[in-house]
């Protein structure tokens, strides 16, 4: 692959500013990519600070009638759509920080989600029944915080549902690569968070370069 083609997604969502473990996380992985691939590029969008909107009833017009009788808003939903999913499909890889909320992801990133799956763009339905990803040859790196542990094998990693919906999303529009990394257990004490972050950085340092 020519390198200078190389194109990083970088997609922040703490709202948590420089405080944020999951963005000093990305910091970290970014640094690494980039001393890997000295001439990729690296887009950046901070959902954290400008979170995506919502889906609308705008939106769903745009999204399933034909372009030619969109009103203004739909058209304007679209292009905010338009836009990220041409970002996600110029990538390469595609990397996610994000802390765990209530289990899950945060509203900014189901925001996200929501804009980028779009039939006839991202999926499409199958003759034989059933869907089908348009979206292939990618990865997504997610690198996540939380005051719990929920690692798949972590104390509450029953409860842990922010992986397996990214693997099934992502999957579905046919992005099978997702790789995670966690740094956990910050409510615990000083000496559990900063051991658990210095293993994850270095975690996504390696994950960076492979």
């Amino acid at each position: 692959m020519n390198t200078s083609s190389i194109q990083l997604l970088q997609l922040d969502f703490s709202p948590r500013g420089d405080r944020s473990h999951s963005r000093q996380m990305g910091h970290e992985f970014v640094a690494a990519w980039q001393t890997a691939h000295p001439a990729g590029r690296v887009v950046t969008r901070d959902f954290g600070a400008n979170p995506p909107p919502f889906v609308t009833e705008a939106w769903i017009e745009g999204a399933f009638t034909p372009p030619a009788g969109h009103s203004p808003s739909a058209r304007a939903a679209m292009s905010v759509s338009n836009a990220y999913i041409e970002e996600l499909l110029a990538a390469n890889e595609i990397l996610i920080t994000t802390p765990i909320y209530n289990l899950s992801v945060p509203a900014a990133l189901k925001a996200w989600i929501d804009q980028i799956v779009r039939p006839g763009l991202t999926f499409e339905a199958v003759p034989e029944g059933g869907y089908r990803g348009l979206v292939a040859g990618k990865r997504v790196r997610v690198l996540t915080a939380s005051g719990a542990d929920f690692r798949p094998t972590g104390s509450f990693g029953a409860y842990n549902f922010i992986e397996p919906y990214l693997r099934a999303i992502f999957g579905f529009i046919g992005i099978t690569e997702v790789e995670f990394v966690y740094t956990h257990s910050h409510n615990l004490s000083d000496a559990a968070r900063v051991a658990a972050l210095e293993e994850a950085i270095e975690a996504a340092r390696k994950l960076a370069v492979t």
